[in-house]
């Protein structure tokens, strides 16, 4: 049958018309009485503990009339340029090669657009990196080679992001566990083999010969201690920010350095739209720190988000989350004692939550950063367990294998 170009756009017109009718009616079903339609009186942010330091500038954004995804970059960028702050951008911990790449997202509640990086090296500002993308280009995610060139293309100058003390530590691990890698099955998987946790005469004599090693390598003796617990114990860091203004108006972003000795190329959860980071206009935000791989795979973010859409409140929403990762594990508390997760939420009429897998030691309950006009402080976020995570496994002892058979 032949079709003219005049029948074309009238059946495109009556397309676009039936659609149109279509989505009018899905907003209206996906509308709940339930879900609170006024924005805040006052503009809100809410962060991860390491931003705590960088919430007045962003709330000056947002006082001063300032977009909501400006506001939240202000906050962000604080930690990315903090070389002491080794999950974040400059002097972030390095993969297993020993170079930093970065991860970020980004999305824009009243335009709803988004923007993310992976894989970046060379550039420490990825969070700002990744809002290029979302405004300079007709893409959401850029990669790897292809995101640095793109962002050297905007003018985001070229840096050496392994800092002297981060090179240090990456060296300690590197000669005492690159034999214990992330190579091999991973903790979800059926044939990984839970390692013996308990602290035993032999592992504090391990403990002690890394910080004599870490002397050795130059490491200050206040942080000698700290250095070992990374390598031991990988840090993921990370963190996410999201804000509202008094309109409604709201926007979030994630960004990490990822996963201490990561093989390279690795990609967290963190520059995944919809598992590190989600806004919806008309809903909420939802962000993420923690064990990326398994929030991919429940994509955290906007699963709170949706729940939110239906009428659960903010901490609810996000303890359903935590227990989807739970559900994952079925329930195996012994895998579950090495998977730690942290979800910042926050609803289009400014009512927030902050939520945990693990609360913490008593002494060192898991926090969460506030603004909310009455000054920034810390709240204590709340727990599924009670207790303190081991962090990420370790992986089996491997060095006894031929390298084909490792990889």
């Amino acid at each position: 049958m032949k079709f003219s170009r005049r029948d074309f756009i009238a059946t495109t017109a009556a397309g676009s018309a039936s659609f149109a009718l279509d989505l009018q009616g899905q907003n209206k079903s996906d509308t709940t009485a339930a879900l609170p339609g006024n924005p805040p009186k006052n503009p809100i942010i809410i962060c991860a503990a390491n931003g705590y330091n960088y919430l007045d500038r962003g709330y000056a954004v947002l006082t001063g009339g300032g977009d909501t995804l400006d506001a939240v970059m202000q906050v962000i960028t604080g930690p990315e340029d903090d070389p002491n702050d080794d999950s974040v951008g400059l002097g972030g911990l390095p993969n297993e090669d020993g170079v930093v790449q970065l991860d970020a997202c980004c999305m824009h509640g009243p335009t709803r657009m988004a923007g993310a990086v992976a894989a970046v090296e060379e550039i420490k500002n990825v969070s700002l990196l990744s809002k290029a993308v979302m405004e300079q280009t007709g893409h959401v995610m850029l990669v790897g080679a292809g995101a640095q060139k793109f962002g050297f293309d905007m003018g985001f100058p070229r840096e050496n992001l392994l800092t002297d003390r981060s090179r240090k530590i990456w060296l300690l691990w590197k000669e005492t566990m690159s034999n214990q890698d992330w190579w091999g099955p991973g903790l979800a998987s059926p044939k990984y083999v839970l390692p013996d946790a308990s602290h035993s005469e032999l592992y504090e004599e391990r403990i002690q010969k890394m910080e004599e090693l870490a002397g050795k390598l130059g490491i200050e003796p206040d942080f000698r201690a700290a250095a070992v617990r990374r390598v031991l114990q990988p840090p993921t860091g990370t963190i996410n920010c999201s804000a509202i203004n008094d309109k409604g108006e709201i926007s979030g972003a994630t960004t990490t350095s990822g996963l201490a000795w990561k093989i390279s190329g690795r990609a967290g959860d963190s520059p995944i739209i919809g598992a590190g980071c989600y806004v919806d206009q008309d809903v909420g935000a939802a962000g993420a720190t923690g064990n990326g791989e398994e929030n991919i795979k429940v994509c955290g973010a906007v699963t709170i988000v949706e729940n939110m859409r239906r009428g659960m409140s903010p901490q609810d929403a996000g303890m359903d989350a935590l227990k989807r990762i739970v559900r994952n594990f079925n329930g195996n508390m012994a895998k579950m004692q090495y998977v730690d997760m942290s979800f910042y939420i926050l609803r289009k009429d400014g009512a927030y939550a902050g939520v945990c897998m693990w609360s913490g030691p008593p002494n060192h309950l898991r926090r969460f950063a506030i603004h909310d006009g009455n000054g920034k402080r810390f709240e204590t976020a709340v727990a599924l367990f009670q207790g303190k995570s081991i962090g990420w496994p370790p992986m089996p002892d491997r060095s006894h294998l031929a390298p084909e058979q490792k990889k």
